[in-house]
């Protein structure tokens, strides 16, 4: 089951808050409209540590 979630948050890229929209199914990451993935920031990024508990709480 598909699972869409918004995060709030700031954004180290943009230096701003933003909101995330994240798309799970199954505990899988499906879609994020940020660079999660790819950012430089992600160890220190309170949206990126959410997305990480988003994850493990689906499994």
């Amino acid at each position: 089951m598909e699972k869409e979630t918004f995060i709030s948050g700031y954004c180290r890229c943009l230096d701003g808050s933003r909101i995330v929209d994240l798309l799970t199914e199954d505990g899988k990451l499906l879609e994020v409209d940020c660079s999660f993935e790819n950012c430089p920031h992600t160890p220190q990024c309170t949206i990126a540590a959410t997305i990480r508990g988003e994850l493990k709480m689906e499994n």
